[in-house]
């Protein structure tokens, strides 16, 4: 079984490749590759920061008639992003980096260049101390001296920070603490004190109200008592009896028996409860009926004894239909 992707060509035994033909191509052409920005740079055109790492589709060549130790130097093509100027750099082996050339210039070269400046000193003290041994001492006691000063020149720094600037940290932790709890105690005593406040302003409240209700209880308790006093349910009963029994004496009679519908009813007098439910026939004219006690009570008697003798009425429970029929008894008794 053949492999999909196949990595080796077959050659056959009679292959000879000085018989392929050399394309002739130029040397300065140039390929289309994929790489990422070396460094950060910034465009000389617009002013666009370009960061490392940044992707471009680059036009890749081969510098003419530049090499490091035989090693070919390429030189790369790219566009700004936001003008589409175009930049170039190039690789630099010497020193194992890229080297900016035209359209840009490179950010942080300072530093860079700081650091090969001291990379540079380095290097040549070194040679120096390789070749002559007073070189070494003298370089060794320079360094040492500039050591002793750089310690003088801390602890004088560190003094002056101690004189001027005497801070007791834990001391301000613990004031701060300090501060902070009495405004906690402050608010919970304004706390208490507002709720003390309310608490006395309700029971103000609810003693006037207690106050108010009580002395309307006492007056409705002796209103109400005043008016049982004055007018008692058994009041009704008194006052029948009452009239029953000066009727009884001002006609000279004694009555025997007193009819189950009089009692619920009543008498006829003015002084009764049920006496404004009696409807009586207006006098005329010519009627004359007597007006004196004794003509009522007689009035009376004779009612009693038209009853006796007669149908008895049937009792409602209002009791109005009974008075009229009373009524009617006595007009026909009186004509």
């Amino acid at each position: 079984m053949s492999e999909r992707k196949v990595l080796n060509k077959y050659y056959p035994p009679d292959f000879d490749p000085a018989k392929i033909p050399k394309l002739k191509l130029p040397k300065d052409r140039q390929y289309v590759v994929r790489l990422m920005a070396p460094f950060n740079m910034r465009c000389k055109t617009c002013g666009e920061y370009i960061y490392k790492g940044k992707k471009f589709n680059a036009r890749k060549e081969t510098v003419q008639n530049e090499h490091y130790m035989g090693l070919p130097i390429f030189r790369f093509y790219i566009k700004c992003t936001r003008c589409l100027a175009e930049i170039t750099f190039k690789t630099d082996p010497e020193n194992t980096d890229y080297a900016m050339e035209h359209g840009a210039t490179r950010n942080f070269q300072a530093e860079k260049l700081m650091e090969e400046e001291e990379k540079r000193i380095q290097q040549e003290r070194e040679d120096e101390e390789l070749n002559n041994p007073m070189k070494v001492l003298e370089n060794r006691t320079k360094d040492s001296k500039m050591e002793m000063e750089v310690l003088e020149n801390l602890q004088e720094l560190k003094e002056l920070n101690q004189r001027q600037a005497l801070v007791d940290f834990e001391g301000m932790i613990d004031q701060y603490r300090e501060l902070e709890k009495r405004e906690r105690e402050r608010e919970k005593e304004e706390d208490e004190r507002e709720t003390k406040e309310m608490l006395d302003r309700v029971l103000v409240k609810r003693l006037r109200d207690s106050d108010s209700d009580s002395d309307r209880e006492e007056e409705s308790s002796s209103s109400q008592s005043k008016k049982s006093c004055a007018d008692k349910p058994t009041d009704i009963l008194t006052t029948d009896k009452a009239a029953d029994v000066q009727g009884a004496s001002s006609g000279g009679g004694k009555r025997t028996k007193v009819e189950s519908w009089e009692k619920s009813v009543g008498t006829l007098g003015g002084r009764g409860a049920l006496s404004s439910l009696v409807v009586r026939k207006k006098p005329t004219v010519m009627d004359k009926r007597p007006s004196t006690e004794g003509a009522t009570a007689s009035l009376a008697s004779q009612s009693d004894s038209k009853a006796s003798t007669g149908p008895k009425p049937s009792v409602s429970q209002n009791g109005s239909s009974s008075l009229s029929l009373l009524g009617a008894y006595s007009d026909t008794d009186s004509e």
